[in-house]
């Protein structure tokens, strides 16, 4: 496990081996995403135009926002949460 300290400015250092693991360079955007668990780290590699075009039809039924975070919650531990 790597850890890390933060300083009085609230800035953290990520660890090398860390930061090769998940192909963080200078300059990369990291997201903070909370889930059930507590709160993970990504790279934020693509920005949300390449996300345009992603879903051609519209829903046949409309999906709360609910049902749209419990879909994100789980999608979330499937691929960051090992078991």
């Amino acid at each position: 496990m790597s850890t890390s300290t933060v300083s009085s400015k609230g800035q953290i250092v990520i660890p090398a081996a860390v930061r090769a693991d998940m192909e963080v360079e200078p300059g990369t955007r990291v997201e903070f995403v909370k889930t059930p668990d507590g709160w993970l780290l990504k790279p934020a590699t693509r920005p949300v135009t390449a996300l345009k075009g992603l879903v051609r039809k519209k829903p046949v039924k409309p999906v709360s926002i609910e049902d749209m975070d419990l879909a994100i919650r789980k999608r979330a531990r499937r691929l960051f949460m090992s078991p």
